[in-house]
């Protein structure tokens, strides 16, 4: 195939016309006119785009508002109508009748003629609270133990051994000893259920930092003399944010359910919390006209470890980078 040679003056442009002169302070070719990225922005972007998640968002922002702002604007006492046997075990309908409507009545009175509207959210502030708790430590601790078990093969070796012991002790079996040898206390509870709860989230992010530590990006920065726990903190953490907030969204429901439970089969806490509430009120489920004492705490129970546990999950999958596309 043969060069054609091009005759510029075909064209009938003088040379101004054909070529322009460029300025070497201003090269329009090096500018980057790519918009900038938020990570966090995203994040919000992809998880309000979605009309349900502002739904239970608004229900979980309801929850704490109940949990926590509303015990605080009432004045509650348990034992306040104890004497009165006409106060106990009253259904919504009779409770409106005798103290007039309002809403500490609408789901009736208890045993000892409390509110059982108020019990419930009282019992839901400690349960949530002791959730919250149990979450910030076990996560803590286990995202940095995590982090350095799997980009230590030192560590590695010891973390295995030390998980093969301590992981095939059942988790309740353990939380019942703890209970009842200390104080069944609020405290006791969190402490049993930290002890050994954040190996299981250590091993989880072992797991996910060895399928990402032998990148090339890793490699460099270790033959460069980078720190281990630096590497961990810095290169290796930062990409595993869906999966922690993932991970976070499944053990704060759990720990209310946990709470629930050991309470249920009478080695929970002896505060008034959800489950002691709903132990306590186990037999009114077999009672005609008394249901609702029952029911009602399981149900608020429900919604708060659902909702807590789906908005979480939704946090989770707008938090992944593929996501912001």
């Amino acid at each position: 195939m043969e060069n054609k040679v091009i005759d510029l003056q075909e064209f009938n442009m003088s040379d101004e016309e054909l070529f322009s002169q460029v300025d070497n302070n201003k090269l329009e070719s090096e500018k980057i006119t790519a918009p900038r990225y938020s990570y966090w922005k995203s994040v919000f972007r992809v998880f309000f785009r979605d009309k349900l998640n502002i739904v239970l968002l608004a229900l979980l922002l309801l929850v704490v508002v109940f949990a926590y702002i509303y015990p605080m604007c009432i004045q509650y006492d348990r034992f306040a109508n104890i004497n009165d046997l006409t106060a106990q075990h009253l259904t919504p309908s009779q409770a409106i009748d005798k103290y007039g409507f309002s809403i500490h009545y609408i789901l009736g009175t208890g045993g000892s003629g409390e509110p059982m509207f108020d019990s419930i959210w009282f019992g839901a502030r400690i349960s949530i609270s002791l959730a919250l708790i149990c979450a910030a430590i076990n996560m803590t601790v286990g995202i940095v133990v995590g982090a350095i078990w799997g980009f230590s093969k030192k560590v590695d070796k010891f973390m295995t051994e030390v998980y093969n012991i301590i992981g095939n002790v059942p988790t309740i079996l353990f939380i019942s000893v703890m209970v009842m040898i200390m104080s069944a206390s609020f405290w006791t509870l969190v402490f049993a259920m930290t002890i050994t709860g954040w190996l299981f989230i250590a091993y989880f992010i072992r797991t996910q930092v060895i399928i990402i530590r032998d990148r090339e990006y890793n490699l460099a920065s270790k033959c460069l003399g980078t720190p281990i726990f630096r590497i961990a903190m810095r290169n290796i953490l930062p990409f595993m944010t869906s999966i922690i907030v993932t991970l976070a969204a499944t053990e704060i429901p759990s720990y209310i359910s946990s709470e629930v439970f050991l309470s249920y089969i009478g080695i929970g806490m002896s505060d008034m919390s959800l489950g002691k509430i709903i132990e306590m009120t186990n037999a009114s489920m077999f009672v005609t006209g008394r249901e609702l004492e029952f029911w009602a705490p399981v149900a608020v129970t429900a919604i708060i470890t659902i909702v807590l546990y789906v908005v979480g999950q939704k946090l989770g999958d707008a938090s992944d980078p593929r996501t912001h596309m």
